[in-house]
C-alpha cells in the first residue's frame, strides 16, 4: 500500500486513533511515511509542539507531501473550557505551515456546517450552521479556503460525517439507550462511514491531486442509527421523535468518488459495526 508522506494534526482525538491503528497495520511506518503530532510528549517517535503556531507546523512539515490537520475544539473538549474559536485558528496556522512548507492542506471540517438541512447535501449547499461548532467550522473553511488562494497552496475542506464508533450512537450507547422514532417507523437517517473505510479514503485523498476546495467525507447513502444499534446488538427504547426533529441528512459523495471507490458493503450497518469491533480488538500501536 503506497503512502505518501504525510504530517498528521490533531493524532492524539478519535479519528487519529483511528488512522494510527489502520495506517500503520497497513503499512504505513512512523517517520518513513506519516508523522504523528501531540501537543505533550508520548511514548514513541512523535511530534511535540502547538498546532496553532504555524512556525513549527512548518519546520514539521518540511519534506511531506500533505498535511492532514484533525487538530480542532469540539463541542465535548468547549464545555471543558477549550475556544471554539480556536478552530479557525488551528485551519490557518496548517495553511500557513503548507505554504512554507510546500505541502498541501487537508482539514477536518464537518457536516455540521450544514446545520438543518434536510435530504441530499452537495458541497454546493451554503453553509447554514446553527451551533457554535458548525459556525466555528465553516468560517474556519472559508478563510483556510481564501488564505490558501492567497499564498499558493492547495487546500481541501473535508465536511466529515458521522464515523461508526466515534459517533453518539455506537460510540456513546448506554444502557436504556433511547433513540427518536418517527411516524412510519424509521429511526433517524444519517450519513456514516465505518472506521476501515474513512483510513482508507483518507490515504486515497492525501495521495490523490486537483483536489476541491470542498469534499463530503462518508460512505454513499444513508443508515438508519436504529439499524446501526441493531446490527451492533445494542439494545435501545423508541421515543416519539419530536416535530423538529430531521429524519434524513445525507451527504452527497458523488464528488469523492472521483478520487475513491466504495464497494456495496461499504454502506451496510453491518460493514460499519464488523469495523469498529475490528478497530477494537487492535492493539494500539506504539512507534
Amino acid at each position: 500500500m503506497h503512502f505518501p508522506r504525510i504530517l498528521v494534526l490533531g493524532a492524539t482525538g478519535r479519528i487519529g486513533a483511528i488512522l494510527r491503528r489502520l495506517w500503520l497495520r497497513s503499512g504505513a511506518r512512523t517517520g518513513d511515511h506519516v508523522l504523528w503530532q501531540a501537543r505533550a510528549a508520548r511514548h514513541g517517535n512523535w511530534a511535540v509542539f502547538d498546532p496553532r503556531d504555524p512556525d513549527a507546523v512548518a519546520r514539521a512539515a518540511r519534506g511531506c507531501d500533505t498535511i492532514l490537520c484533525l487538530a480542532g475544539v469540539t463541542p465535548t473538549r468547549a464545555a471543558r473550557g477549550a475556544a471554539m474559536a480556536d478552530n479557525v485558528r488551528l485551519g490557518l496556522a496548517a495553511v500557513r505551515g503548507g505554504a512554507a512548507a510546500g505541502a498541501r492542506v487537508l482539514l477536518a471540517s464537518s457536516a455540521a456546517v450544514y446545520g438543518g438541512g434536510q435530504g441530499l447535501l452537495a458541497e454546493t449547499v451554503p453553509p447554514a450552521p446553527l451551533s457554535d461548532y458548525g459556525r466555528a467550522k465553516a468560517e474556519m473553511e472559508h478563510r483556510a479556503i481564501a488564505l490558501g488562494a492567497e499564498l499558493g497552496v492547495s487546500v481541501t475542506c473535508l465536511r466529515i460525517g458521522n464515523v461508526a464508533g466515534a459517533d453518539a450512537i455506537l460510540g456513546d450507547w448506554r444502557p436504556g439507550f433511547r433513540l427518536d422514532r418517527f411516524a412510519d417507523g424509521r429511526t433517524p437517517r444519517r450519513s456514516y462511514v465505518g472506521p476501515a473505510t474513512l483510513a482508507r479514503v483518507l490515504k486515497d485523498l492525501a495521495a490523490a491531486s486537483d483536489l476541491p476546495p470542498v469534499l463530503n467525507v462518508a460512505a454513499p447513502g444513508s443508515v438508519e442509527m436504529g439499524a446501526l444499534l441493531d446490527a451492533a446488538g445494542l439494545a435501545w427504547t423508541p421515543r416519539p421523535a419530536p416535530e423538529d426533529a430531521i429524519a434524513r441528512v445525507q451527504l452527497d459523495v458523488s464528488a469523492l468518488e472521483r478520487f475513491t471507490s466504495f464497494a456495496p458493503r461499504d454502506s451496510l450497518p453491518r460493514t460499519m459495526v464488523a469495523e469498529w469491533r475490528e478497530l477494537a480488538c487492535l492493539e494500539t500501536y506504539i512507534s
